[in-house]
């Protein structure tokens, strides 16, 4: 590694550290990733580059951003102050892209996965980054067509926000049973809630439940261990689904798929800012925490995958399954009060069945993937424009 090299993560952390001690607490932001299809079809298709010509001089372009391949497009917040203000512009920024979008000739989706397209038609995108990770990773990131809601929280102090992200890690199968929406892909009824967590999740180096880490200076040891090893070039491929992010500040809690409806996609980013924040206020207190073993989470994070909602999680104090449904209002139940206390709690409801549990009813109902497909879109059409 060059002196240089070094030089530019050292200031990286540095800076990192610094941020993180000064970002003030319980800040939000929120950034969906949608599929963007042949309208008449609903086959993904390759047109990303036209909407980033077309967001110029708009309102929405410092807020839209490429993610991968040339079939997807990601559209974020910005930072807020309140969750109210991120449930806000969850909402506008929609409508800014489906107004931008249908400009254009371009359908929308925003489930986990595209039920059929195949991922050897999709191009990754001319960039740096990703055509680092294109040589990095090859067919592991060619695989990987898939769409998530990432939920960015601010908590001040580094060490604070390390373990904000341990204790996180915690509950990373509850929060992906809640947004399950992935049961098609590659043509085939998986069977599976989130198959893109099986996609994603599962391939991906340094990714999905991460390790325990004490403070800032372990994580930070973590990561100059992976700069010094050559295992990364960027911070960024370190694709853990609970992660403190080194350039903006925030946790970052990326386990969730993509949500087609609106009211839903904001119920779940709430559940996210709530759990982060109720946890910083336990760590505040000298509250205890669980700090349970990675063997045990992924015991629950697979039954997460492959029954959602519609399954059990293991209650790991207790030793016994439970209806996950059941396991989620608990959690709800254990955040409420630091959800009243910010302002997020109209927002924390549980759907009657998450869209997994839609899409799988309909195909036992008889329903073609394509008409399951369809009814997504035309539901994220509603509730967005």
């Amino acid at each position: 590694m060059g002196d240089e090299q070094k030089l530019g993560y050292e200031e990286m952390l540095a800076a990192s550290r610094a941020s993180f001690e000064a970002v003030p607490d319980f800040t939000v932001a929120v950034e969906e990733e949608f599929a963007l299809l042949d309208p008449s079809t609903l086959e993904l298709v390759n047109r990303f580059e036209e909407l980033q010509a077309a967001v110029k001089g708009t309102e929405l372009e410092p807020h839209l951003v490429g993610e991968l391949i040339a079939s997807e497009v990601e559209v974020r917040t910005g930072r807020c102050d309140t969750f109210a203000e991120a449930a806000e512009r969850i909402g506008e920024r929609r409508a800014q892209l489906r107004s931008l979008a249908d400009g254009l000739g371009i359908g929308l989706a925003s489930t986990g996965t595209h039920p059929w397209s195949p991922w050897q038609e999709q191009r990754i995108i001319d960039t740096p980054h990703y055509r680092r990770n294109d040589e990095l990773l090859r067919y592991v990131v060619w695989r990987n067509n898939t769409f998530g809601l990432h939920v960015h929280v601010g908590v001040n102090g580094a060490d604070r926000a390390i373990r904000v992200c341990s204790a996180l890690r915690n509950y990373l199968p509850e929060l992906l049973a809640l947004s399950s929406s992935s049961p098609f892909v590659e043509g085939v009824y998986t069977y599976l809630h989130s198959a893109r967590t099986q996609i994603f999740t599962r391939m991906f180096p340094r990714c999905g439940i991460p390790d325990w880490f004490a403070g800032w200076d372990d994580w930070e040891a973590y990561v100059r261990f992976l700069y010094e090893t050559g295992s990364i070039t960027e911070h960024t491929q370190i694709w853990w689904s609970v992660r403190a992010h080194l350039a903006f500040p925030t946790v970052e809690i990326r386990i969730c798929d993509a949500q087609p409806d609106l009211a839903e996609s904001r119920s779940l980013a709430a559940l996210c800012y709530a759990l982060t924040a109720r946890l910083a206020r336990a760590l505040d207190e000298g509250e205890p925490l669980p700090s349970w073993p990675h063997r045990l989470l992924e015991e629950n994070l697979w039954r997460a995958i492959r029954h959602g909602l519609s399954g059990e999680l293991i209650d790991l104090e207790r030793r016994e399954s439970i209806p996950a449904r059941a396991r989620i209002e608990q959690l709800v139940e254990w955040v409420q009060p630091v959800a009243d206390e910010l302002g997020a709690s109209q927002w924390l409801t549980i759907p009657e069945r998450n869209a997994a549990e839609r899409q799988i009813g309909r195909h036992d109902e008889g329903a073609s993937m394509e008409e399951i497909f369809t009814e997504q879109v035309r539901a994220g059409e509603r509730v967005s424009g």
